[in-house]
């Protein structure tokens, strides 16, 4: 597991120098739920307010995203990507499913059945409790 964390890690920087893994997550995220509050990141990724602190502000220089107004409390800002973001994260995505690809191409049929199957089943259990999530 330490040996692929670090080639994710490695293969975000080479996929765009501007992004992180942490900032490829993000993005990642605010793309699949339309948008949120830098809290609701936190508390998803478990991971400390100013860590996401300093990834949106990173993000936001970068314009990779924005942000606007709650419509349900004008007191709140929502994160979203803007087009910039959208179109980085897809460039990113396409590169890291192409080398996936190539690393997998001489897997037996069976052999990449199991492992998505396991893949599937290690991502659906909650790193809190150990439970499903």
């Amino acid at each position: 597991m330490t040996i692929f964390a670090r080639r994710a890690r490695a293969s975000a920087g080479r996929m765009h120098p501007e992004l992180s893994l942490v900032s490829y997550t993000l993005l990642g995220h605010l793309e699949e739920v339309g948008g949120c509050r830098a809290t609701d990141l936190a508390a998803h990724y478990a991971l400390d307010k100013s860590t996401v602190s300093r990834q949106v502000a990173a993000l936001e220089r970068a314009r990779l995203i924005e942000r606007r107004a709650d419509p349900e409390d004008h007191r709140v800002s929502l994160l979203h990507l803007t087009g910039a973001g959208q179109e980085i994260l897809a460039q990113v995505t396409r590169r890291r499913r192409a080398v996936f690809r190539e690393r997998l191409a001489g897997w037996p049929e069976e052999d990449l059945r199991r492992f998505a199957a396991y893949l599937e089943r290690y991502n659906a259990r909650s790193p809190e409790t150990g439970g499903a999530g």
